[in-house]
């Protein structure tokens, strides 16, 4: 494969954006094989947003040669009070059911490196947070708060300020060529790219996938840093979110109740689910009598819209369709508990916290 194919793959929906396109073709000019790394809070169910959006960019990186890690991010969901600050917990979670999720959407352990954030501290880690500390200012790391989910009007632990230092240093400490998150992790992205040539270390690639919303819909159009935080996808409201090892009556159950207003595209949730997770891989298949313009199917997201903006595909038969393709996409992962019940009966036994 060469560097033009392996760059379309991992600009490949739902990523949103990489910074920078020519860093990645330079990188893969001198390594065929860099090093990845997502990290990931251990904040309770696994959501499409966390979970199926994430398993399938990492499975375009596999494709294009890059070794992947997914980083078990233990202190990082102690320090923001998830799962009720327990950090046994946390730790029996990361590597049960949160690990056991992304193995039942197509992430073996032979592909992908699972690891626990706190195994791969030591001495040299710690002084490291604290050169990245050391280096920008206490405003800086404020506003870098956000990227815990919280808006930085919220009452936070002084620890909070620890949480942006600690996600570069991992950064840096792992040695990763390809920093990867959700848009909601980008001020800390952009802190390490500034901070890399002064601490001596190699500026990484930074990958950004774009954030699903909930099922509830956005606050605007155009929403807030903090209407972003309050709308997307989360655990806390569990009708605004698909966890992906959810039953077929379940998934179909929230699609069904899902913000999908007629001829309106932008920020509509049923909308950016068909192009962020069907479309990439597979068309859009619509079932419905022949009275109502019987079956049409859609390759395109400008296909998909321009029908929808028009009138011509309803609501209803939108939304049986992605729940349709959902139900398939995600069938593994339900299938996968049902053979091993006890890492979803750990998890249900904890009293889930924001």
């Amino acid at each position: 494969m060469d560097i033009e194919e392996k760059t379309k793959l991992v600009m490949k929906v739902p990523t949103q954006e990489l910074i920078s396109e020519e860093g990645l073709k330079n990188l893969f000019e001198t390594n065929p094989h860099p090093k990845h790394y997502i990290g990931f809070e251990i904040s309770g169910y696994v959501h499409i947003g966390t979970g199926l959006s994430s398993a399938l960019k990492i499975k375009d990186l596999l494709k294009a040669g890059v070794k992947p890690t997914i980083f078990l991010a233990d202190y990082h969901t102690w320090i923001n009070g998830k799962l009720g600050g327990d950090l046994d917990k946390i730790r029996k979670v990361a590597q049960g059911y949160f690990k056991h999720c992304f193995i039942a959407l197509g992430l073996p352990e032979d592909k992908v490196d699972y690891l626990l954030a706190s195994e791969s501290y030591d001495e040299d880690y710690w002084k490291l947070v604290m050169d990245v500390s050391r280096s920008t200012t206490l405003k800086r790391m404020l506003r870098c708060i956000t990227i815990m989910g919280r808006k930085e009007s919220d009452a936070a632990s002084s620890a909070s300020v620890l949480y942006p230092a600690m996600q570069a240093a991992d950064i840096f400490n792992l040695k990763i060529d390809i920093a990867h998150a959700g848009m909601d992790q980008r001020k800390v992205h952009m802190l390490a790219r500034e901070l890399a040539p002064k601490l001596n270390f190699k500026k990484p690639v930074t990958l950004h996938t774009r954030l699903l919303p909930g099922l509830q819909g956005t606050t605007r159009m155009n929403p807030t840093e903090d209407e972003v935080i309050d709308a997307k996808m989360s655990k806390s409201k569990p009708d605004s979110a698909i966890f992906v090892h959810e039953s077929e009556s379940e998934i179909l159950r929230k699609i069904k109740k899902a913000y999908c207003p007629e001829k309106v595209v932008e920020g509509n949730p049923i909308i950016e689910y068909a192009e962020n997770l069907v479309l990439r891989d597979r068309p859009l298949k619509v079932e419905r009598p022949e009275k109502f313009g019987g079956n049409v199917e859609f390759t395109t997201s400008t296909e998909l819209h321009e029908a929808y903006l028009r009138g011509a595909l309803h609501p209803m038969d939108l939304k049986n369709a992605v729940g349709k393709e959902l139900v398939e996409m995600l069938k593994p992962v339900h299938e996968y508990f049902k053979k091993h019940p006890n890492y979803l009966k750990e998890l249900e036994s904890i009293k889930i916290t924001r």
